[in-house]
């Protein structure tokens, strides 16, 4: 009996403690709630200041202008003087092909025209001869006319022998490539000595060089469905890049494409903003962030968000919007107007003065359940000014 009385004393202690454990972490857990509450601004100033609305969005910066370089000819690469990141001017040389097989077909075709002007120069003779002498009846109709299908022959002969020349003299030509424009190397996957083939055989012809314009970049962009109709034609936009923090280029947009695609499981419309002049530091690949100009307003009165509330009124049928103003030691419900806002500060058209102070919550006993606070971060459509 002893034993099991010790026992029971033992439960009812452990029990107690435990009880009282749970007491103290709630207790400590209503303190935490309580600073935490006390430590969140529940009121704020009406302002003066200036408001800006914009949308973003997100590209990558690519070169307006870039050419994959591939030979029109087969050859090798016999001269190969630039290199990835070079600057190329126009008309310097980018690379040449080994030419010596075809110099010596050129050769051999000039003295195929050679013997073909004799051969043409002996068949026009006896063109002649067989003419005069069929005139007067010396020859048959027969050998005159064999005389002038030869001729005939020997012209065509010439012809197409000029004809392969021409065909050697603009492969020659093309074993040398000169730079179309001012531009810059980005790649070169050959090297010296290497076989390449030429755009006409198999897969468009061996890639030699990529080259592009980087002084003229523009940025591929993906709009959201939600957002395109605020862009239009040559509408000035601010771009940021994330590897040159600070750095801030004005882009124009170029075009927007008139039909919707899905990337990323978001519609939107392809759009091509161009940048001219940018900083060298900027280079293709890079990730841009263009900030689209939807509304602003300088130096207006201004409230945070989380200061304007709305509520339906069912009378009038529509949304209302108010705030609660501190007038002395109460709390003023004031309906108010708002214009343009950007995620955290409205305009305040009506309804408020600079100095004025607005409260975070709302402070009726009996507030609606139509009455919704706005929130740090979601702004409402902006209206046009």
């Amino acid at each position: 009996m002893k034993s099991l009385g010790f026992i029971l004393a033992i439960l009812l202690v452990g029990g107690g403690g435990w009880v009282g454990w749970k007491r103290w972490q709630q207790d400590q857990a209503s303190k935490t709630a309580v600073a935490a509450a006390s430590a969140r601004p529940v009121e704020a100033t009406v302002e003066t200041r200036n408001i800006r609305f914009a949308v973003s969005a997100a590209g990558e910066i690519v070169p307006a202008d870039q050419v994959s370089v591939r030979p029109e000819v087969n050859g090798k690469i016999e001269k190969l003087p630039v290199d990835v990141g070079d600057a190329v001017k126009s008309g310097e040389l980018m690379f040449q092909l080994d030419d010596r097989d075809l110099r010596i077909q050129q050769g051999s075709q000039k003295n195929a025209i050679e013997r073909s002007r004799l051969e043409l120069e002996q068949a026009e003779r006896n063109y002649r001869r067989a003419e005069e002498l069929f005139k007067g009846h010396l020859v048959a109709q027969e050998v005159f006319d064999d005389s002038k299908t030869s001729f005939e022959l020997a012209k065509n002969s010439l012809n197409n022998a000029q004809k392969a020349l021409d065909l050697i003299e603009y492969q020659l030509m093309k074993t040398r490539v000169t730079a179309p424009f001012d531009c810059t190397v980005l790649t070169r996957p050959v090297s010296v000595g290497q076989a390449v083939s030429g755009s006409g055989g198999f897969n468009s012809g061996t890639e030699i060089l990529t080259i592009a314009n980087l002084n003229d970049l523009i940025i591929n962009a993906h709009i959201n469905q939600a957002d395109v109709t605020r862009l239009h034609m040559n509408q000035d936009v601010e771009v940021t890049v994330e590897a040159v923090p600070g750095l801030k280029i004005i882009g124009k947009v170029e075009r927007v494409a008139p039909q919707a695609t899905i990337k990323n499981n978001i519609k939107g419309f392809a759009a091509r903003i161009l940048l001219k002049d940018v900083d060298k530091r900027v280079r293709p690949g890079m990730t841009a962030n263009i900030s689209i100009p939807v509304a602003s307003a300088d130096n207006v009165v201004a409230a945070p968000l989380a200061a304007v509330f709305t509520e339906y009124n069912p009378e009038t049928k529509q949304q209302e919007r108010y705030a609660w103003v501190r007038s002395g030691e109460e709390w003023e419900r004031r309906l108010i107007t708002i214009g343009v806002s950007d995620y955290f500060f409205a305009e305040i058209t009506a309804g408020l003065k600079a100095g004025e102070v607005v409260a975070f919550e709302d402070k009726s006993k009996n507030a609606k359940a139509g009455s919704t606070p706005a929130v740090a971060g979601i702004a409402p459509r902006p209206a046009q000014r």
